[in-house]
């Protein structure tokens, strides 16, 4: 099997897997933490979509804190914001603001950007982390540096 289709299948799985669910997630009331596998590691890109590489100054990334600021970068600007989770593994980001440096490939920084802004679910398996739009379909992949 391919290397990419090795790469897709458990994506494509994924996306089977994530069920319908109404609305975003709730946005935590201030002073609250916000707990989860998503919290706590560094997540590098992977993906966008099912198959894309970026070819980005520096690797996008991104962290969340237990209090729900999230703090990262698309590969060329740092971004800070907030974050929210709950028990569906529905996730928001909110409030993202951005240096905003000039950089060879800012369509990729705001493919990566954008795949925050619109994620609505999140599926972890094992070191990796995938984002699904409210359509369900796939955004982007992470993987956990340890």
């Amino acid at each position: 099997m391919s290397a990419p289709l090795r790469l897709a299948l458990p994506l494509m799985l994924a996306a089977l897997m994530v069920g319908c669910a109404a609305g975003p997630a709730p946005v935590p009331p201030p002073g609250d933490t916000v707990s989860g596998p998503v919290v706590g590691p560094r997540w590098n890109l992977l993906l966008v979509g099912t198959s894309e590489r970026l070819e980005m100054p520096a690797t996008p990334w991104f962290q969340v804190a237990a209090d729900g600021n999230v703090t990262g970068s698309d590969g060329c600007n740092r971004f800070t914001g907030s974050v929210a989770l709950d028990a569906q593994n529905r996730i928001e980001f909110s409030s993202l603001t951005s240096t905003r440096r000039a950089c060879p490939n800012m369509a990729g920084a705001r493919q990566v950007t954008e795949m925050l802004d619109e994620a609505y679910r999140y599926l972890i398996d094992h070191d990796r982390l995938v984002f699904f739009g409210p359509d369900q379909h796939v955004l982007g992949g992470f993987r956990r540096v340890d």
